[in-house]
């Protein structure tokens, strides 16, 4: 006997994209703050000296985890933009006729709501284009594989990948703190099975109730 889901699919499928971004993100974040409290450089007893520390794992490990989870995050939030298209153009729209006065203006929670999307796209962006930066121009034994600077230069491209990143991972928070509610909703529904309807006891043919 097939059973109705307790949501729709669209809903579904955002609380599943929104999960596997979480699951995909931390990684990404615990790597982070290694990198940004334990950064490369110096020597022992020189500039770093935090030089040669291992937190758990060594520093080619810290890598290998934040270039990875780092691309799994990209693919998901390559999904995520579809999913949420028509809402994108629907407030682009809207903002460009509260500019041109043609309509009312957003309450405060929703354009606080407005803003931290803005945050997450624009320096989702821009960490993930830093990021596929220095994924196909590493840097071997200390020298970069790209001889000549694309845009900017290498200090450059690590500014941008690590403010942005910063910046990201802050205003994803805000994002779910906002959602939450939305969240344990959704994941009460879709974890917890629907009680089944029970079927009326009988006695000789005759129905109980």
């Amino acid at each position: 006997m097939s059973h109705k889901s307790p949501v729709s699919t669209p809903t579904r499928n955002n609380w599943l994209v929104m999960l596997l971004l979480a699951l995909s993100g931390l990684p990404v974040v615990f790597s982070s703050i290694y990198f940004l409290f334990l950064p490369s450089g110096g020597y022992q007893g020189g500039r770093n000296p935090y030089y040669g520390i291992v937190v758990l794992f060594s520093r080619t490990t810290w890598d290998v985890i934040h270039t990875w989870s780092g691309v799994i995050m990209i693919a998901i939030g390559a999904i995520h933009i579809p999913l949420h298209w028509s809402w994108i153009l629907t407030m682009t729209k809207r903002i460009f006729r509260i500019m041109l006065g043609q309509c009312q203006g957003m309450n405060a929670r929703g354009q606080f709501n407005l803003i931290i999307n803005g945050v997450i796209g624009l320096s989702g962006l821009l960490a993930a284009v830093s990021g596929i930066y220095f994924l196909f121009f590493p840097t071997v034994h200390g020298t970069s594989t790209l001889t000549a600077d694309l845009l900017f230069s290498r200090v450059v491209w690590d500014v941008i990948h690590t403010w942005s990143g910063v910046v990201l991972i802050a205003a994803a928070i805000l994002h779910f703190a906002i959602h939450w509610r939305w969240v344990t909703k959704v994941a009460g529904k879709l974890l917890i099975p629907p009680a089944g309807k029970q079927e009326p006891q009988t006695r000789q043919g005759t129905v109980l109730k």
